[in-house]
């Protein structure tokens, strides 16, 4: 069993062969690794957050299905499908938070980078805070977005357009199950 992040509290995260196992109620906050990034080049995959230089800072968490979320941190969010920070010193300026609309799913242990993620305190807190909450609207957005493309539970046009029109979540039919057409 392998240790992610030695000496972070709030977290262990462990790699039984080719497995992740995070216990339910936890999460890290973490990079994706280049390999993550050579799977999903842009172009095609366009809609996915770039940055080879400074990687962006992920929240990831462990659902009941075969997959774990990835929620990206944010200095500007434009939108109301996120969490918005609102105690932390960046957010008194800028429209920080955890961006649902850019949500990866994630697989693969080799896509999780093994080093520390740097975070502002105040967002980590708030992020400890409010985890139950984050865990259960970033959920939300999700299976809305599947009960949508299987038919279970159609969004209108004009809804559907406006969370998930730039999302990724385009490319992860196959680890969400739902199937062409």
């Amino acid at each position: 069993m392998k240790t992610w992040t030695e000496g972070v509290t709030a977290f262990r995260f462990c790699i039984i062969g080719e497995e992740m196992n995070i216990p339910e109620s936890d999460f890290q906050v973490l990079k994706l690794t280049d390999y993550f990034y050579n799977d999903y080049p842009n172009p095609p995959y366009k809609e996915i957050m770039q940055k080879r230089q400074r990687a962006y800072n992920c929240l990831l968490f462990q659902t009941h299905y075969d997959y774990y979320i990835c929620v990206p941190y944010r200095s500007e969010i434009s939108h109301t499908y996120a969490y918005l920070f609102k105690k932390s010193k960046r957010s008194m300026k800028h429209r920080s938070g955890l961006d649902y609309t850019k949500i990866v799913i994630i697989n693969k242990s080799e896509y999780v980078d093994t080093i520390d993620a740097l975070l502002d305190k105040d967002e980590y807190n708030e992020t400890v805070v409010n985890i139950k909450r984050i865990k259960r609207e970033a959920l939300e957005f999700v299976e809305d977005y599947v009960k949508h493309m299987k038919g279970v539970h159609k969004l209108s046009p004009q809804e559907f357009k406006r969370r998930y029109n730039f999302s990724p979540l385009q490319y992860f039919h196959n680890e969400l199950g739902i199937t062409p057409g």
